[in-house]
């Protein structure tokens, strides 16, 4: 390798090094002072197994302010979000009350925050927040096929069979937060979401919810700073950059 070939490469290199530095400094102010709500959830997947289909729950995660009553959505899974169901035009009862919220309000951030139905059992999604903010975080959750002796797939009593596979009602979690930066939360069971031919309902969960109330193992909300996202890119583009002088 020749001296000006040398000189090059050390220049570059050189000029790499600065734009890390630049870029880590410009991502350190971009997060600086800012926070980002997190939700860490761990799926049961024994509870999972058992209901009918054997498929992952249905849920959707939002926010709420509780001076304004302002909604903002977090996560919705695709399904819910879009009414995509096999075999059937919609299922109302998945989670009756966000879409009540949302989806039947035409809300437009439908699209944005919907994701696939998460298929492992921890799943975790982050919003960022104004620093010191309070809210209400909502988390509605239904699973199909999960009956029990209340909620049978065929009550022989009425002799009505479960027009959706719903099994029990989507359950609906709530914690009362205030963003700053270490503080934790674990969202309590609030209400079970009540669908009855075209209207929604919440009532007090009671005695008739049995394995529904397992389908989450646990649900952890935490404020945090967010992650440097732009920075951890940078830096792999320039690792590829100097593989390829070497």
């Amino acid at each position: 390798m020749n001296k000006k070939l040398i000189g090059l490469v050390v220049k570059t290199a050189a000029g790499l090094l600065v734009a890390a530095a630049a870029t880590a400094g410009f991502v350190i102010w971009r997060t600086s002072g800012k926070v980002e709500i997190k939700f860490d959830i761990h799926i049961n997947s024994e509870a999972i197994y058992f209901s009918t289909y054997a498929e992952p729950p249905q849920f959707a995660i939002w926010l709420e302010n509780p001076e304004s009553g302002e909604l903002r959505q977090v996560f919705v899974t695709y399904r819910a979000a879009r009414g995509d169901w096999e075999g059937k035009s919609d299922v109302p009862v998945a989670v009756p009350h966000w879409t009540m919220l949302f989806r039947d309000r035409g809300d437009e951030k439908v699209d944005g925050v919907s994701g696939a139905t998460p298929k492992k059992e921890s799943f975790v999604v982050q919003v960022e927040v104004s620093p010191g903010s309070e809210w209400i975080c909502w988390l509605e959750m239904n699973l199909a096929g999960d009956y029990n002796e209340y909620y049978p797939q065929f009550n022989r009593v009425t002799l009505q069979e479960d027009e959706f596979s719903c099994g029990q009602p989507a359950l609906l979690y709530r914690a009362d937060i205030k963003a700053e930066r270490g503080n934790g939360y674990t969202p309590q069971l609030a209400y079970m979401s009540i669908w009855d031919n075209g209207t929604n309902s919440l009532a007090p969960v009671d005695s008739t919810i049995t394995t529904a109330q397992n389908v989450f193992d646990t649900i952890y909300i935490s404020i945090v700073k967010p992650k440097p996202r732009i920075f951890k890119k940078s830096i792999k583009q320039q690792e590829d950059v100097l593989n390829e002088i070497k």
